[in-house]
């Protein structure tokens, strides 16, 4: 069967709220609004080319707008509200702008096969320049691999960057 144009819900008990910040270690994630707009597009503009490399997938395709990316952030905390989606805006805990994680339905973002139908949630993130050279790419994984199982009710994560850190 083709399970290509098929998309799984997010599977999370009737009633449950999805924490709106996140912390482990130096990361801190919160939930993301259109209070992050100015960080969040200066974040994907310096990122484009490591956001392509290191996420993969089809956005971004060029600079974002903040009128652009202000209706982007609408999008997110309504899929965050009605439990679509959850989408955060990552920093270090000095305040310093890391970049995002994104928890989506399987089959939205990564095409739904045979192969990928045990998996429960599709996880992806992208850092700037700054937090990549630093290690925070390597960091966020390892954060988003505890928060997954630990702050959600999932239990077989999809791990879909193109590159993915070696866990430890």
């Amino acid at each position: 069967m083709d399970y290509g144009d098929f998309m799984k819900r997010l599977p999370v008990p009737d009633g449950w709220a999805a924490p709106t910040l996140l912390e482990l270690g130096d990361i801190r994630a919160e939930a993301i609004t259109r209070g992050h707009l100015h960080d969040d597009v200066a974040g994907i503009n310096a990122s484009l080319d490591l956001i392509r490399r290191t996420r993969g997938g089809g956005w971004p395709t060029e600079p974002v707008t903040e009128d652009g990316n202000y209706v982007d952030l609408v999008w997110h905390e309504c899929e965050f509200r009605d439990g679509g989606s959850y989408t955060y805006a990552v920093y270090d805990t000095g305040g310093t702008y890391l970049g995002c994680c994104y928890l989506y339905p399987m089959g939205r973002r990564t095409k739904l096969t045979e192969e990928l139908l045990d998996h429960d949630v599709d996880v992806s993130w992208w850092v700037t320049p700054e937090a990549y050279e630093s290690g925070h790419y390597a960091t966020l994984h390892a954060a988003l691999r505890h928060w997954a199982t630990s702050d959600f009710p999932f239990t077989n994560p999809y791990y879909s960057n193109i590159e993915t850190p070696q866990a430890s």
